[in-house]
């Protein structure tokens, strides 16, 4: 390791301090072909390569902060405008695909299984996270989400599909998971803006209590629900999962997982048991991993308060007890990815009104997390699990994945038109 001389001007010494230590992050994040360029300082280019993005660093400060911290500090700085970069995405797809592509758990990884912290998941901590992510306002989800306001995994049965169709795909898929037929009572814990409820109910016959502690998701919910006739076929709960009583043809909760808490899981398995019949199929909907490792520290802190998606053995943790048989385990991991590329296509339409609405600091954040949180699940950081289970002694159960994948029927009818 070779340092500037001691002897050189102090302007000298400061800038070739900065180049090294640019040099040294780029190379922790597999060297991707960009220049880096420190307002009236330093500046560095790949070796032998031409670049392909250009990196401003305002201020030099940043640098060595994100030197000590860089999967925290470097958001930060890139939200506060520190850091101006022409190709994010080009950035970060190389830092996700160096990262993946690790042959064994470095020192960070080794660390951070070892401690995830888990999350007490109070009901009154839970309302603070909601409040926090999901009561920014239904009008800044409105700018990019789907029409439904689906804001999870979509379902691309063809890479032609909208993200419209592929929501309603998606929606479609999950009812088939759970064998849904007219008159089912059917339970949906963490309903979000109702988008799957009234699906249920409008396609398949059923009813449905789909329960939130999200106000304003609630009350969006209910309005639908009025404006398209389905007051009596789907009640809106205003109310957390813990309080779910009464019995069900089947359970879904889809999305919710996430915010649970690991500490939660044997509660919400309880809850499970206690609500869904005898005959009765379940489907858990979650981000999850491969490995145990904490959601990154910045959109735990920034995004998604008290997140963790768990690896799939932990899941058991939630069937194991009550002796549910788990039927199907599908991973959309990439179909994750397809849908926050359409989100962020729709984010960057609306981010001028974004930040005059809020400023440029939220505008800039929420894009960096649309953005990393995509290539993640492109890369393979992150996963989509979808698990089908019942009763261990339920044996009203399709014998293949017929339902689930039906053939065309050359009608014309299919789920992308409804």
């Amino acid at each position: 390791m070779q340092f500037p001389g001691i002897n050189e001007p102090m302007e000298s010494i400061s800038t070739k301090l900065d180049r090294w230590l640019i040099r040294r992050l780029l190379r922790a994040i597999g060297d991707p072909l960009v220049a880096v360029e420190v307002d009236g300082g330093a500046s560095v280019t790949p070796n032998g390569e031409t670049a392909k993005g250009r990196v401003v660093v305002r201020n030099r400060g940043a640098i060595w902060r994100i030197a000590l911290n860089p999967e925290f500090r470097f958001p930060e700085a890139y939200a506060a405008g520190e850091i101006e970069v022409d190709d994010l995405e080009l950035l970060l797809s190389t830092f996700f695909a160096d990262y993946q592509n690790q042959g064994s758990p470095g020192l960070r990884r080794r660390v951070a299984e070892r401690w995830v912290l888990p999350s007490r998941g109070s009901l009154a901590r839970s309302r603070q996270q909601i409040r926090h992510h999901y009561d920014i306002g239904n009008d800044f989800y409105r700018l990019w989400l789907d029409e439904q306001m689906v804001y999870t995994c979509a379902y691309f049965a063809e890479p032609s599909l909208t993200l419209e169709q592929a929501q309603a795909a998606k929606m479609e898929h999950v009812c088939r998971k759970l064998c849904l037929r007219p008159g089912m009572r059917v339970v949906d814990a963490g309903c979000g803006w109702g988008a799957l409820a009234l699906h249920m109910a409008r396609y398949h016959g059923v009813t449905v209590d789909a329960f939130n502690i999200s106000g304003e998701q609630i009350e969006y919910a209910r309005e639908r629900a009025r404006l398209d006739g389905l007051e009596g076929r789907v009640r809106f709960v205003h109310d957390d999962w813990r309080n779910i009583r009464g019995r069900y043809d089947a359970f879904a909760s889809v999305g919710m997982l996430e915010h649970l808490g690991r500490s939660r899981y044997r509660e919400f398995g309880d809850v499970i048991h206690a609500a869904l019949k005898p005959q009765g199929i379940g489907l858990i909907h979650s981000i999850g991993r491969n490995f145990k490792c904490r959601l990154n520290r910045w959109i735990e802190q920034r995004i998604f308060p008290g997140a963790y998606p768990p690896p799939l053995r932990e899941m058991m943790e939630i069937f194991e007890p009550h002796r549910f048989s788990v039927l199907d385990v599908e991973n959309l991991r990439l179909h994750y990815a397809e849908t926050l590329r359409c989100w962020l296509t729709r984010y960057e339409k609306s981010v001028d009104q974004i930040a005059e609405e809020f400023d440029d600091r939220f505008a800039r954040t929420w894009r960096l997390y649309l953005l990393s949180s995509m290539l993640a699940f492109r890369y393979g950081s992150l996963q989509l699990f979808q698990v089908v289970f019942a009763h261990g002694s339920n044996n009203e159960l399709p014998r293949t994945r017929g339902h689930v994948y039906p053939q065309p029927t050359g009608t014309g009818h299919e789920i992308t038109s409804v």
